[in-house]
């Protein structure tokens, strides 16, 4: 059974950080690509952050360029996301993903609530 779990959402004061985690199991997590996206209230859901499958290449939207970091650790099966400078636009549902474009296959995770707030 495939799962991705997602942690350490929350809410933060603007200038802040905070470190999310996906914790991957049930596919053959070094394979896959991972990807965060995140979904505001009333928006589409977009693509924050990916990392290929064994790290080599990273891309990032615009808007989150030079404050967040995606990384993974495949011995772990876990993709983290480091989310500094934090701004009130960053507040959203934020949701692992992982996929293998070339066979048509992805997973997602639940999601976790990140809230910048003062």
């Amino acid at each position: 059974q495939v799962q991705l779990v997602e942690s350490g959402g929350g809410l933060v004061q603007p200038g802040g950080s905070l470190r999310l985690s996906c914790a991957a199991s049930g596919f053959t997590f070094s394979t896959y690509a991972m990807n965060w996206y995140r979904q505001a209230p009333g928006k589409e859901r977009e693509l924050v952050a990916g990392i290929t499958s064994v790290g080599a290449i990273r891309n990032y939207a615009d808007s989150v360029k030079g404050r967040f970091t995606i990384s993974r650790d495949n011995a772990k099966n876990t993709v983290y996301l480091q989310m500094n400078s934090l701004k009130p636009e960053d507040t959203a549902v934020y949701y692992c993903n992982a996929a293998r474009i070339y066979k048509g296959e992805a997973y997602w995770g639940q999601g976790t609530q990140v809230t910048v707030s003062s």
